[in-house]
């Protein structure tokens, strides 16, 4: 890794401070390939949001100022679907887990909010993705990666979840599917922001559920009105469409 270990033995008749030198430049030469590895690290890191267990499950909140959520780390979702920057909509994502269910937290600052007129908290919204609303694709087969599972919350906790298989002709969107997961939302309309929270039970998504297990995810919001309607997404897609599981990052459980 360029290390000047060639440099052999020091001869006899070298002065000390000679081979002072000559034994630093080893340390001198390691420093730019250290600081590469450490950019290759962090640039890897870039399509991973890190899951931290959590001692017990919890009571579902979209409060991220609750004892579940307080100082967990997350990631950022701010560009278009072709890597644009939204402004006025950094997206803010943040996760737990435990053996039984996984938990997602969306922190949704918006500019206008484009909802439903006649929701329902308590019955699945087809369609959802017209109205405003966070969401996660989430899939455990990285040998099919065309088939996941999808997750949408709304401002009013409003819900849809779907299994897709993007492998067939035409593809297939199946909402019938029922995963049993749960949400909350709410909205603080003086700072412009809504919260919509999930908790999605570990065996619906096919992910074991221990350290460092990991599955594809990515993590996107539709928000405001049709004339001015935002396409929000965490790993770009570079496409028109959210369903391009090619572009998914990582979802990774930790302790």
């Amino acid at each position: 890794m360029g290390v000047a270990a060639g440099a052999g033995p020091v001869p006899e008749h070298l002065d000390p401070g000679a081979e002072v030198t000559r034994r630093r430049a080893p340390l001198v030469a390691l420093v730019p390939a250290l600081a590469l590895i450490a950019a290759a690290a962090g640039a890897k890191d870039t399509n991973v949001i890190v899951s931290r267990r959590a001692s017990a499950d919890f009571a579902l909140t979209a409060d991220p100022g609750a004892a579940p959520w307080k100082g967990v780390a997350g990631v950022v979702a701010d560009h278009d679907r072709f890597g644009a920057v939204v402004p006025g909509h950094r997206t803010e994502i943040r996760s737990r887990w435990t053996p039984q269910n996984l938990y997602l937290l969306f922190i949704c600052p918006y500019e206008e909010l484009y909802l439903h007129p006649d929701p329902s908290p308590t019955t699945e919204t087809n369609k959802l993705w017209d109205w405003d609303v966070a969401e996660a694709f989430i899939g455990a087969d990285f040998s099919h990666i065309k088939q996941y599972k999808e997750f949408q919350v709304s401002p009013q906790a409003e819900w849809v979840d779907l299994a897709i298989d993007r492998g067939t002709e035409p593809p297939s969107h199946d909402v019938a599917w029922n995963s049993g997961y749960e949400v909350k939302a709410r909205v603080d309309r003086d700072r412009h922001v809504w919260y919509g929270a999930m908790r999605i039970p570990m065996q619906a998504i096919g992910v074991p559920a221990k350290p460092g297990a990991e599955a594809r995810i990515n993590l996107y919001r539709c928000q405001g009105p049709p004339d001015h309607r935002k396409y929000i997404n965490w790993q770009t897609v570079k496409n028109e469409t959210f369903h391009t599981p090619e572009a998914f990052g990582r979802l990774r459980l930790r302790n």
